[in-house]
């Protein structure tokens, strides 16, 4: 596999495979499951709800307000690698506990912020947490666990994650209405601690440590030039590739956090507004249920080519 450029390998002797049995499927995704709905509802999707209520009370420039979820993102993307190297090294239940604990520290920041600066500084440490517990570090754990197997764990971890703001998003308004923005930060932030942190560690397995190891290219001249040259033929496959997921993360982010506003700038109710942008869940579920029953019929490059055109006609006619 490969990691920061380097070609990685795991040696036999690292991995005791004779005396480490994974953990049944059935014990591992329920808990992935309502953990990533709880980890996603309370940090992507937290701003859906609770943007207005934070402007309105602290007198916070809207702009920044959402723009605290915009730098935690970023950081998310710049501890993504060494996350990934942790859970290759330690597995996936060290790592998870620890975004549990990122996350609840980031919630708590918000709900205890006097300032702007200070409530940016805590998106970026809810940034953290959102690189070691969303879907990347989930993924991961379950390849580093099941291996070839994972890829349906894999799929099967998505028709959950998909109902995190079908969930979350009444929670947040039913909190807010109730308790206040503040409040509801430090009902989630409790939440981490109390319900992800032991799931974490109690019904996850404490993996063998894998020790990383350098595999070297080949050293005669023509294992080199293949080498340079599958690299050259990949690098603009790669940029595409990124240009493409990352333009439709930017829609999806501005979709999760502004949909609700845009619904209630149609003079819609928040409660009606919570209610449609909840059927996005169902929805997302559904797709997926397609895709894992049809994707070994057709190339990948047309499920993208479908999601960009339902995406596309949904934001045209919204």
């Amino acid at each position: 596999m490969r990691m920061r450029g380097r070609r990685v390998s795991v040696s036999a002797a690292d991995t005791p495979a004779s005396t480490y049995r994974p953990p049944s499927l059935l014990l591992v995704i329920p808990v992935l499951g309502v953990t990533q709905i709880l980890a996603w509802g309370s940090s992507y999707y937290l701003l859906a709800v609770l943007a207005q209520p934070i402007s309105a009370d602290t007198g916070w420039p809207l702009a920044w307000v959402v723009g605290g979820l915009c730098l935690g993102l970023l950081v998310a993307g710049v501890v993504s690698p060494r996350v990934g190297d942790s859970i290759q090294t330690f597995g996936g239940r060290l790592v998870l506990a620890t975004s549990a604990v990122f996350l609840a520290l980031g919630l708590a920041g918000l709900a205890l912020s006097p300032n702007l600066p200070l409530y940016i500084m805590s998106w970026l440490v809810l940034g953290v947490g959102m690189g070691a517990g969303l879907y990347d570090a989930g993924f991961a754990t379950l390849g580093r666990l099941y291996g070839q197997r994972a890829r349906t764990a894999i799929a099967t971890l998505t028709l959950f994650g998909g109902f995190a703001s079908t969930v979350c998003w009444p929670l947040s308004a039913l909190l807010v209405s109730e308790f206040g923005w503040r409040n509801a930060c430090l009902i989630y932030a409790a939440i981490h601690v109390a319900v992800l942190l032991p799931l974490y560690v109690f019904a996850l397995p404490t993996e063998p440590k894998r020790a990383l190891r350098v595999a070297s290219p080949s050293a005669t001249p023509e294992g080199e030039g293949a080498v340079r040259s599958l690299a050259s033929g990949s690098k603009l496959l790669f940029v595409l590739i990124a240009i493409v997921i990352t333009i439709s993360s930017m829609i999806s982010a501005m979709l999760s956090v502004h949909l609700l506003t845009i619904l209630q700038a149609r003079e819609i109710a928040l409660a009606a507004a919570v209610a449609l942008g909840a059927i996005v869940g169902p929805s997302q579920v559904g797709a997926r249920a397609i895709e894992m029953l049809i994707s070994r019929f057709h190339h990948p490059i047309w499920t993208k080519f479908a999601s960009t055109l339902f995406v596309a006609t949904g934001v045209g006619l919204l």
